[in-house]
């Protein structure tokens, strides 16, 4: 069931089902998520169930815009770092999740088990308004209901494929019975940065839309790198699971491959050569998504043009993946993004899905 974010009713029909313990599709500017009540057990196993999530998979618990989020926080996290704070009120609303400690008792189910919980303040207005109906405690015409602090929401689709950016790709995959806010298309496409606040410094679990730059510039320090992170492993500092960081995630049915232009090329002017019997190309299978124009592409093939800005093509991946994938295809060939800052979070979206 779709229904329109502008609605108000809809805004209440959808606090009620959090509040009675159900799930919804709450939009957000990343992704679409698949909610329910951060501090329902129940509720998060089924967020789990219905995507088939392991469940020491860590959730992203998004909180209101409500005094910056502070209060959320401090229901989830047992301490906050300094330039976890000086993220907080650079960036959220938006697309940033910090990873803090977490408070014992509080978000259990929803961590994954762990001791840290991921915490974000979304900052779309449909996300907002059912996480600010959430606080409200009634009126003397309603009768008291207790706070909600935090929707535990990771995308609304099945554990490892494409996440959702509009309302209906949630409801294609997920089913009509599930209540999905409709907040139009997401306005970034990816999901949000991620860092690891647990360390004692900024650790990039997972690029977003925001420059690391930017990150460091309101930090005051530096970002430390993967690599960085994989020594601390190795040193026996044990790094928090988060989501959306497994090697092999965000794919869909058909194979991904990247290819530099030239070898994308290539792999073109091989295809023109290859016959099917009766004189049909054989590439009615293969899709391309690419910036650089490429010659002689067989007609059979579907060529998608990818945006020469990294903001456009995140806007737009998910949906072209899913686009191509509906079309039938075996084999998807995308052109690998450049490899300036800017397109990290493009970069590590593709990488994961051709995993």
């Amino acid at each position: 069931m779709i229904l329109s974010a502008a609605d108000p009713a809809a805004i209440r029909a959808a606090a009620d089902a959090i509040r009675a313990g159900s799930l919804i599709g709450l939009p957000t500017e990343t992704v679409y998520g698949l909610g329910a009540d951060a501090d329902n057990a129940a509720a998060v196993a089924q967020v789990f169930a219905t995507k088939g999530r392991p469940a020491d998979h860590p959730l992203i618990v998004h909180v209101s815009d409500h005094d910056g989020g502070a209060s959320g926080v401090a229901h989830f996290a047992a301490a906050v770092p300094d330039f976890a704070r000086n993220l907080m009120a650079a960036f959220w609303p938006g697309a940033l999740t910090l990873i803090l400690p977490r408070r014992p008792g509080i978000g259990t189910a929803a961590a994954g088990g762990q001791d840290s919980i991921g915490l974000r303040c979304p900052a779309h207005p449909a996300a907002q308004a059912v996480l600010h109906a959430l606080r409200a405690t009634g009126d003397a015409a309603a009768p008291a209901q207790p706070v909600v602090w935090g929707i535990a929401a990771p995308s609304a689709n099945r554990f490892g494929r494409v996440s959702p950016t509009t309302a209906a790709h949630v409801q294609d995959e997920l089913g009509t019975d599930l209540l999905v806010l409709d907040g139009g298309p997401c306005n970034l496409g990816i999901e949000s940065t991620i860092i690891d606040c647990t360390r004692g410094a900024p650790v990039l679990l997972r690029p977003g839309t925001l420059a690391r730059e930017q990150i460091e510039r309101t930090c005051g320090c530096r970002v430390l790198s993967k690599e960085e992170r994989n020594n601390e492993i190795l040193r026996g500092l044990t790094a928090p699971k988060a989501s959306g960081t497994l090697e092999s995630h965000y794919a869909p049915a058909a194979r991904v491959r990247l290819m530099d232009a030239p070898a994308l090329q290539a792999a073109v002017d091989m295809l023109g050569s290859v016959m099917l019997p009766g004189g049909s190309q054989a590439t009615a299978s293969i899709a391309i998504y690419a910036r650089t124009p490429l010659q002689k592409v067989p007609l059979a093939v579907l060529l998608r043009r990818m945006p020469d800005d990294a903001q456009a093509t995140a806007h737009q991946l998910f949906a072209v993946l899913r686009a191509l994938d509906a079309t039938g295809v075996k084999l998807i060939w995308v052109e690998t993004p450049p490899e300036s800052p800017e397109w990290e979070g493009v970069r590590d979206r593709l990488q994961r899905a051709a995993a």
